[in-house]
């Protein structure tokens, strides 16, 4: 935040502040002109107004919160655009712009989050290059580094930690987040590609239509190749309309190929397995034809470290190699 605004959300603050104890003072002075339990001379419908203060406990619970208000902006960080606090704390906002270096900001942040960080780092690092590198300092292979139960049990704690957000806590995924525990990969399944996705992310297309024009996509069309489209799994569909829709399935090859069993370079899904990521009936696959799809998994290294995603890596890998 900057300076202006950090002193301007001040300055508000504090008017409200002072307001409400100016207010607070003035409703608790007795200016009726009568002592304090006396009638004030009036009634209405039997009952007789008294003149009776505040209460106690009204009166005090707004002295605790202007204190407590007064006490908490003291300790909050960049009071009025100026120091951290009583406590010293810096925000992250403040310890990103007086570092340009995102190594020498973790090492040197102030910030609560990024010190704990630190001492995690600094308490756990050895540990993670100890199940991730061999004696000459170079890292294991995955498919290695998943043979060790140890760094399997590390590896799922990280996961549950960063990735069963999305893809749940036991890895099976959800509508549009894949299952990670089949052999159905997008990419490849191999350590080293599944360490690549985790480092530096996918971005997963489907144009709208499949690249195909309204007129030939109408609502006959769409009825016709997504027909196609299911009958590539095995699935009963009308024979005609299979026939028709392998026709536009044509525009479709380019990234699922001639055969329908997809292209892992390209992140194009086998459409013969019968696993879909976005949902296998007829209204999905129809929705996702006419509208297309955009999925987008977050590159990890500079969330976690490379270190962190090798073991990660390895945990995802043996989730669908686990030994019979």
């Amino acid at each position: 935040m900057s300076t202006f605004w950090s002193i301007w959300i001040t300055v508000i603050t504090f008017i409200v502040i002072i307001g409400c104890a100016v207010l607070l003072y003035w409703c608790a002075k007795d200016k009726m002109g009568v002592e304090e339990g006396e009638s004030m001379g009036h009634s209405f419908d039997g009952i007789e107004e008294l003149n009776t203060g505040l209460p106690k406990w009204w009166v005090g619970l707004f002295i605790f919160t202007i204190v407590g208000s007064l006490i908490y902006v003291l300790m909050f960080p960049s009071f009025g655009g100026f120091g951290n606090g009583l406590l010293n704390w810096t925000s992250a906002d403040q310890d990103i712009a007086s570092k340009q270096d995102s190594i020498e900001r973790a090492e040197t942040s102030s910030s609560q989050y990024q010190r704990e960080m630190n001492k995690a780092d600094e308490l756990y690092g050895e540990v993670f290059k100890s199940l991730t590198h061999d004696a000459q300092g170079q890292y294991l292979p995955v498919e290695e580094v998943a043979n060790n139960t140890e760094a399997v049990k590390v590896g799922q704690r990280l996961f549950l930690q960063n990735c069963a957000q999305c893809h749940g806590s036991d890895a099976r995924g959800a509508k549009g987040f894949p299952n990670l525990t089949d052999n159905d990969w997008l990419y490849g399944g191999t350590g080293d590609i599944i360490k690549t996705t985790l480092m530096e992310g996918r971005k997963g297309n489907m144009p709208i239509r499949g690249l195909l024009s309204e007129e030939q996509l109408d609502k006959e069309g769409l009825t016709n190749l997504t027909s196609y489209v299911l009958s590539l799994s095995g699935r009963k569909v009308n024979a005609i309309e299979a026939q028709k829709g392998k026709e536009l399935f044509g525009t479709c090859m380019g990234c699922h190929g001639a055969d329908g069993k997809g292209m892992q370079a390209l992140g194009a899904p086998n459409l013969t397995d019968n696993i879909w990521l976005y949902g296998g009936s007829r209204k999905d696959v129809e929705a996702t034809l006419l509208h297309g799809r955009n999925g987008v998994m977050p590159a990890w290294k500079d969330i976690l470290g490379e270190d962190k995603v090798h073991i990660i890596a390895a945990f995802v890998y043996s989730l669908s190699n686990e030994k019979e």
